[in-house]
């Protein structure tokens, strides 16, 4: 089975929103963040400490904080972009949820991390019709030649009411499938499919409605231009009255950046920078000279929020301490402010983690590492949000270091 970690396609788009006061909610919150038995288990796993000796004695009230930013949801247990994603992430605190913007064959906007992730994140591949119209149709993997699954359906195969017939499902794909069944079971073994019967794909407006219902504020090819497209989406919130100051556009293009700045300045005032430059040929974080733009040019360039993985903000010192990287520090020292992605995605930490602890690899060898990364991106590095993939775990840490 595989599991893909966060993507820079050129053309997607990103929104996340803040959730505010309870005030006038048409979907009841529990009156303090539910936030389980994770948090703790977490620090029962820590190295002995003062960290693991602060945090285990702190056992609320625990509260919604904007910090602790929901990566697509509640990812880690349920459906990423789903309504019961949205739903379980408010209830664990989450004062920032996302909404990945993509868009359908008829030019509809909808919540997927990816333009192309349907085949993973949905059961489009259970329904023949639809299935039929996918970019690149289920090819099974052969044992005799090596050749692996594969399938390529994206949002724009399909037209919006099309994509409503669909269900959410775990992310996830098993490489070796000889079915479109079986290739749609490759839900990740530290992940679950509890939760995932019946995933709600949400559009992009019905996202705005769902977030604000929770008590919210708000975080190609053909003739559909990036420009287009980035329009399109701030446009939704202007309809039903969002403040430009509740909603963060956020974006792997700086193009869309600048973009905004140009024509949506109000919107634009806190625009985040997704730093996917790791993808980038010649790109390495701890090379400042391949930095392009540097941190002062992406400051000079209106440039306010840098958002990188947590990888490229971490470093190992002499001793082999986690501490803040020579990349966190020149973003700090320009002016910028951070925030880092993602946090509970690597699944387990016994073995050092995967891509988003990569640089810090040798200092990881159990979950409560987790808490000790948070700690050190909050107090060191000091990001001003995390997004998570199990938004309990930095409400849990945010409340107990009373963080807002």
């Amino acid at each position: 089975m595989s599991i893909r970690h966060r993507s820079a396609p050129v053309s997607a788009l990103w929104i996340f929103a803040l959730i505010a006061s309870a005030g006038a909610q048409s979907i009841p919150l529990p009156r303090e963040a539910q936030i389980g038995p994770r948090p703790f288990y977490l620090v029962d796993k820590m190295k002995e400490g003062p960290l693991k000796t602060e945090l285990s004695q702190c056992t609320g009230p625990f509260r919604r904080t904007d910090f602790s930013i929901a990566h697509r949801g509640a990812a880690l247990q349920f459906p990423e972009h789903s309504k019961e994603s949205y739903s379980a992430a408010a209830r664990m605190g989450a004062g920032v949820i996302e909404c990945d913007v993509t868009f359908t064959k008829d030019r509809q906007l909808v919540c997927r991390h990816s333009q192309c992730d349907l085949h993973t994140t949905t059961n489009i591949l259970s329904v023949p019709a639809l299935s039929a119209k996918c970019s690149q149709p289920f090819a099974p993997a052969d044992p005799a030649t090596g050749k692996k699954a594969s399938a390529k359906c994206c949002t724009s195969d399909i037209t919006l009411a099309e994509f409503k017939t669909l269900s959410a499902k775990m992310d996830g794909f098993n490489p070796d499938a000889t079915t479109a069944a079986d290739y749609q079971n490759g839900t990740p073994r530290w992940r679950t499919d509890l939760y995932a019967n019946s995933g709600t794909l949400m559009t992009h407006d019905e996202s705005i409605a769902l977030i604000k219902s929770l008590g919210a504020k708000f975080t190609f090819d053909g003739d559909y231009t990036q420009e287009k497209y980035a329009t399109q989406m701030l446009e939704a919130y202007k309809a039903v009255g969002i403040p430009p100051g509740d909603v963060f556009v956020q974006s792997f293009n700086l193009a869309d950046i600048q973009f905004w700045l140009k024509t949506e300045p109000a919107f634009a005032a806190q625009a985040v920078f997704l730093d996917g430059r790791y993808e980038t040929k010649g790109f390495d974080h701890t090379k400042p000279e391949t930095w392009k733009p540097s941190m002062t040019e992406l400051k000079d360039l209106g440039v306010k929020i840098l958002a990188p993985p947590i990888y490229m903000m971490l470093a190992l010192n002499a001793q082999g301490d986690i501490v803040a990287s020579d990349y966190a520090k020149a973003a700090k020292a320009a002016g910028l402010d951070l925030i880092g992605w993602s946090l509970e995605r690597d699944g387990p930490l016994d073995k050092g983690g995967g891509f988003y602890h990569s640089s810090v690899k040798k200092a990881i060898d159990r979950d409560g590492d987790t808490l000790t990364v948070l700690d050190v991106l909050a107090k060191q590095v000091g990001v001003r949000g995390m997004f998570s993939d199990w938004p309990a775990t930095t409400t849990f840490y945010a409340s107990c270091m009373g963080l807002k």
